[in-house]
């Protein structure tokens, strides 16, 4: 790369850019092992990745006509990638766990369930009296 960016056809600018370059990729050799990563199976092309962005992002959120806030994409996303990597079922056990335990045994928590607290509370069947004009 440096010995191509003394070509004489260069402008001054583009030698330092292929200087920049080459520093990188120096600085950077022991994570840039591409060889050993195939071996092992692992994708290293981003084509997988934009593919997958394509599917879960810009095919639900380009929908003809559809608005969205910010906080819609942040709600509606993560679910949509625990369906398309086949985590729904074990995501929704564990929300049911978690709904079951914060709604429905903290009301027995003292053992007495909810409505016999709602009984004994103090509580009239009469109006109050209305306040007298002076």
């Amino acid at each position: 790369m440096r010995r191509s960016a003394t070509l004489p056809k260069l402008t001054p600018q583009e030698p330092k850019l292929v200087d920049t370059c080459a520093r990188y990729l120096l600085n950077n050799a022991k994570y840039l092992k591409y060889d050993d990563y195939l071996k092992a199976g692992f994708l290293i092309a981003t084509g997988v990745i934009e593919g997958a962005c394509r599917h879960l992002i810009k095919d639900r959120m380009d929908i003809t006509g559809a608005r969205w806030t910010m906080r819609g994409p942040e709600s509606v996303l993560p679910l949509g990638s625990l369906y398309i990597s086949h985590d729904w079922d074990e995501y929704w056990q564990f929300h049911l766990q978690q709904e079951n335990r914060r709604n429905h045994l903290a009301l027995y928590s003292s053992a007495i369930p909810l409505i016999k607290q709602v009984l004994k509370a103090p509580c009239s069947t009469t109006p109050p009296p209305l306040p007298i004009a002076v």
